[in-house]
């Protein structure tokens, strides 16, 4: 259903405004260099920033660019029960393929608020649902115990985005959910750690400015040859430590911009990154090999 490299990917901003037709460009190079889904209006792509309008016609304009060649899963979640009902709503009506449904933040809801919430969203919506647990940034952690229980009671909650930086935890998630439910990294440095406890994938960062070898880790991998996987894997580590410099999506924007893939452009609260994280993030991206085939990344936009 859900597998492989899926990218969380960044909403373009040109004066103030969503830059549609970037936006669209954006997507063409995702699928071009084997991206295997795409997230609009996820962290990455700033929906904290974006109206209720803007956040569906986000998620609207992904479908009609996706075009069903891959799998658009949109983010729907807010500390609203009712308001991501209303999200979720919209984006099974636009035609997207699932939903990432963050817990809920600020609130900090017990875990049988957490239960409800999620039961009350799946009750009303036929697509598959992936939860998203990050407590990191909404200051509550999905407990195993809650997911296990969402995942049998609800047959649309099909997996998890985990988060949570342990990979204990997610053991225990493998081992009390049912065999068909997707873990999905959500850290871009423990993709390869998570495959190995039988993960299927990433909702990746990375894989805004490196798509293909995002997606190659995974494909080495499922092919058994782990060495090539682990040493793509480590070579990568060095960027995506530095696409994580400052809070996400900065870097990663900022690095688009450098790149030519899009205006580095961010809405407040989110502001540029300071000089010497800036320079640390160029640097990461000459030793990669980017920045020396800048030439070559705007080519594959057009």
């Amino acid at each position: 259903m859900f597998s492989g490299s899926i990218v969380a990917i960044v909403t373009p901003f040109k004066n103030g405004k969503i830059d549609e037709a970037t936006y669209k460009k954006l997507i063409e190079f995702q699928i071009k260099n084997g991206t295997s889904g795409i997230v609009p209006c996820g962290t990455t792509g700033e929906s904290p920033t974006l109206s209720h309008e803007e956040h569906k016609r986000v998620i609207e304009l992904c479908v009609e660019t996706v075009k069903g060649r891959v799998p658009v899963i949109a983010g729907t979640g807010s500390n609203a029960t009712a308001e991501a009902i209303e999200l979720t709503k919209h984006a099974a009506k636009a035609g997207a393929t699932g939903a990432l449904i963050v817990s809920p933040y600020y609130n900090k809801p017990t875990q049988e608020g957490l239960y409800r919430h999620f039961k009350a969203i799946a009750k009303e919506v036929n697509i598959p649902i992936i939860l998203y647990n990050i407590a990191g940034r909404t200051g509550v952690n999905i407990e195993p115990v809650t997911m296990a229980r969402l995942a049998a009671d609800c047959k649309n909650i099909v997996g998890v985005k985990e988060a949570s930086g342990s990979l204990e935890q997610m053991q225990v998630i493998k081992n009390l959910c049912p065999k068909d439910f997707l873990m999905i990294s959500g850290d871009d440095a423990l993709t390869l750690p998570l495959l190995s406890i039988g993960g299927v994938g990433v909702i990746s960062v990375a894989a805004n400015i490196v798509p293909k070898d995002i997606a190659r880790v995974i494909e080495l991998f499922n092919k058994g040859q782990l060495k090539e996987a682990q040493s793509l894997h480590l070579k990568l580590l060095p960027l995506i430590k530095a696409l994580f410099l400052e809070t996400n999506p900065i870097p990663v924007k900022e690095a688009m911009g450098m790149l030519g893939l899009c205006s580095p452009d961010l809405r407040l609260p989110l502001c540029p990154m300071s000089e010497a994280n800036h320079a640390k993030l160029r640097d990461a991206l000459k030793v990669y090999g980017l920045l020396n085939n800048s030439k070559s990344e705007k080519t594959a936009l057009v």
